[in-house]
């Protein structure tokens, strides 16, 4: 596991860590068009297409949209724990998003006679992209489909890959079941993105498409940006262990291989001043690693080694200024008073304090949403929320009155900034009523 002492570090390597990785998707994004505009012309014929030639996956027209028996089918066949497990984080992240929902309407008087205010509204309609590669992610489906149902957009359209049976995994089948989704395709990559900004014969166009991808999904998102809101960006995962010499250095070592089993391309690094602690970390996951199988073992000695590791400073303030730096997706503060220091983290995804709130709580069960913005957009964007699926109209009105006290200072902005018109509208206007 590579070490980096902070004070040590040349400008090159601080900006490799702060960078993360940087993926060239160039070569997706030619792809991406020639994809799209196949989509584009072809429809469905295109989108089965490409299903059979990437996902390697042949599918009969009539089988792209998942029906209300495969749906049934698939509650049913998975185990009962994991339907509880997956009900259960259901219940946690709706209470969660219910607590985001904003007033429906809202108004006040800027001055006598008028009123101002604003209207908020569902987006008519959204698609959730839910990736797939070698497994099954119910945990995305429930962190996009549980707000997007709180928010109450009419119309959720699921998009995912279909397994090597040109089915849909059963876990992701019941999380649908559990929400209340009911309209799912079996469709990946970038013919998925490029269906649902064009439409096709079966998969209705979307205004947004919001979840994570992998590089090729990330890439259409780019190409077909004029047609379609693509939400969040989201690349690798990366975590930030932030701990002091008070830190069980057990639970620190389990926690900082939580991110970094995603892949390796992912970041994960462990900031703390106490060399201390450093010391007892290493050795707990030498132990560790066996446990896990051989994938992950590659993808987390990888990440170590590049991405990841240790940041050492010279104490917490300075440890507090590297992760506002960086500004993470996740981040764990294991320190002597976590809530003190959470007042002075002003940049990252999602802040969870103490010893027994690792990052696996977030990501499944506890109910913020684990969508998170990545590579540094922590200092601009939030995680995924009821708002990404709600928009917001200005509301206002004068009295004729009110239209009187401020007809000459509209009139006067409008003469300065050149907009005659607009001059014009308010002092040729008629108050008789």
């Amino acid at each position: 596991m590579k070490v980096r002492v902070l004070k040590d570090m040349t400008q090159e390597e601080r900006e490799f860590v702060l960078k993360r990785a940087e993926l060239d998707i160039s070569r997706q994004m030619e792809l991406a068009k020639e994809v799209a505009a196949d989509i584009k012309e072809n429809g469905d014929a295109a989108v089965l297409k490409y299903t059979e030639k990437f996902d390697k996956v042949h599918l009969e027209k009539d089988a792209i949209r998942v029906t209300a028996e495969e749906i049934e089918a698939g509650y049913n066949r998975l185990d009962a724990k994991t339907r509880e497990a997956i009900e259960y984080a259901a219940k946690n992240i709706r209470n969660f998003h219910e607590k985001q929902m904003p007033e429906e309407m809202w108004f006040t008087n800027v001055d006598e006679g008028l009123m101002v205010g604003e209207k908020t509204t569902p987006i008519v309609d959204v698609c959730l992209y839910v990736p797939r590669g070698k497994g099954s992610f119910p945990s995305v489906l429930l962190m996009l489909g549980v707000p997007a149902v709180v928010a109450g957009v009419p119309r959720i359209t699921v998009v995912t890959p279909p397994n090597e049976e040109g089915g849909c995994d059963d876990a992701i089948l019941a999380a649908a079941k559990i929400i209340g989704i009911t309209d799912i395709y079996k469709v990946g990559g970038i013919q998925a993105v490029a269906a649902v900004a064009y439409g096709t014969e079966t998969i209705p166009k979307c205004h947004k498409i919001i979840g994570p991808g992998n590089s090729y999904a990330t890439a259409a998102k780019r190409v077909l940006a004029g047609q379609i809101d693509s939400g969040l960006p989201a690349g690798p995962s990366e975590v930030i262990i932030l701990a002091d010499e008070n830190a069980d250095p057990e639970k620190v070592a389990l926690d900082v291989m939580i991110e970094a089993e995603h892949g390796p391309d992912s970041a994960a690094l462990l900031v703390t001043h106490s060399r201390e602690l450093v010391d007892k970390v290493l050795p707990i996951i030498d132990r560790q690693l066996p446990k896990l199988s051989e994938k992950r073992q590659s993808f987390i000695k990888t990440n170590f080694e590049t991405y990841g590791g240790v940041i050492l400073t010279e104490s917490l303030s300075e440890s507090i200024d590297f992760v506002n730096e960086y500004a993470p997706e996740h981040m764990e503060v294991m320190t002597k008073d976590p809530f003190a220091v959470l007042e002075k983290i002003k940049n990252a995804g999602e802040i969870l304090l103490g010893d027994y709130t690792p990052v696996t709580l977030c990501n499944f069960v506890l109910g913020p949403n684990a969508i998170l913005p990545t590579g540094g957009f922590a200092k601009t964007y939030s995680s995924v929320s009821v708002m990404d699926f709600l928009k917001r109209s200005s509301v206002g009105y004068a009295s004729r009155e009110g239209f009187m006290r401020v007809r000459e200072h509209a009139s006067r902005i409008a003469r300065v900034e050149g907009f005659d018109a607009h001059a014009l509208a308010v002092e040729e206007r008629s108050t008789k009523e």
